[in-house]
C-alpha cells in the first residue's frame, strides 16, 4: 500500500469518483427519465445542483477515512482535496 501512497493517486480519482456518483443517483432515484447533461440542466434551472453536488462528495470522504485509517496520508490529502473543489462548487450553486 506504500508504493501507491502518491497524491495523484489520490486525487485523480476524487475527481471521478463524485461524478460516477452524481451519473449513478441520478439514474437510479431521478424521477424524469432524461439524460445526464439534460438532468444537470434541469437540476442548475431548479437551484438543486448545490445539494446534489453535496451528496455527490459523501464518497470522498468515506475514502479520505479509510486512506486515514491505513497511514496513506498522500492519497487522503488528494482524495480530500478534490473533493474540495466540489464542495465550494455546492456552496455556490446552493
Amino acid at each position: 500500500m506504500k508504493r501507491f501512497n502518491k497524491f495523484f493517486y489520490g486525487f485523480i480519482p476524487g475527481l471521478i469518483v463524485p461524478v460516477a456518483f452524481m451519473w449513478v443517483y441520478l439514474n437510479r432515484f431521478y424521477p424524469i427519465d432524461l439524460g445526464f447533461v439534460d438532468t444537470i440542466k434541469q437540476l442548475y434551472v431548479n437551484k438543486m445542483l448545490g445539494g446534489v453536488l453535496m451528496l455527490s462528495v459523501v464518497p470522498n470522504l468515506l475514502f479520505t477515512f479509510v486512506f486515514y485509517k491505513t497511514d496513506s496520508f498522500k492519497l487522503a490529502t488528494g482524495v480530500l482535496l478534490s473533493g474540495m473543489f466540489f464542495f465550494i462548487g455546492s456552496i455556490f450553486l446552493s
